[in-house]
């Protein structure tokens, strides 16, 4: 069945002898053959969320079968939330007692790999986050994320009739989008 599955769990660190909590998040297809038999490298969505936590854009790149629109929602609103908790771990303040401020913090999730896909995320300075599924063994979803970026600034903040923080419909933005990712699947 579909779904999403949390589990909970300590994790001792050895290295700086520190034992912390942590969240553990596995998504559940009824694809997983379909991971399993392909062969290629491939990209399978694209979300962007803005710094509150709204789903602003979502697209799939690949032939695994869709998910419903609130299905979406979901997975960008929690992605968003984990991301937000995993910013405040931070182990080493911890230790030192320093206010958490002064290191610059946690950057949050950056990358989950599980044996189905990997998931790479591109915060930005306004808090608008980027993130890719693909298959585990793509090697260079940073640059993708980056080259996403670029493309989100030249053709969606640069367009005058984008308002912030609203859902992306600009077609350019598809159009380089759609091109980028011809290239990589």
């Amino acid at each position: 069945s579909s779904g999403i599955n949390a589990e909970y769990g300590g994790i001792f660190c050895k290295q700086h002898k520190l034992c912390f909590f942590s969240i553990v998040i596995a998504f559940s297809l009824n694809t997983t053959t379909h991971f399993k038999t392909q062969k290629e490298m491939v990209i399978f969505s694209l979300y962007i969320i803005n710094k509150a936590g709204s789903l602003i854009y979502q697209n799939d790149f690949s032939a695994i079968p869709k998910l419903g629109g609130n299905d979406y929602l979901r997975l960008g609103s929690t992605f968003h939330g984990l991301h937000a908790i995993a910013t405040t771990f931070l182990p080493v303040t911890i230790m030192s007692g320093l206010d958490p401020g002064t290191l610059g913090g946690s950057s949050g999730i950056e990358l989950l790999e599980a044996d189905t896909f990997k998931l790479q995320c591109y915060q930005t300075v306004t808090n608008v986050k980027f993130y890719l599924t693909a298959d585990p063994s793509h090697p260079n979803l940073d640059q993708i994320l980056h080259t996403v970026y670029e493309l989100y600034t030249d053709y969606v903040l640069k367009n005058p009739f984008y308002e912030m923080d609203m859902p992306i419909r600009c077609e350019l933005f598809e159009i380089y989008l759609d091109k980028l990712f011809q290239n990589e699947n």
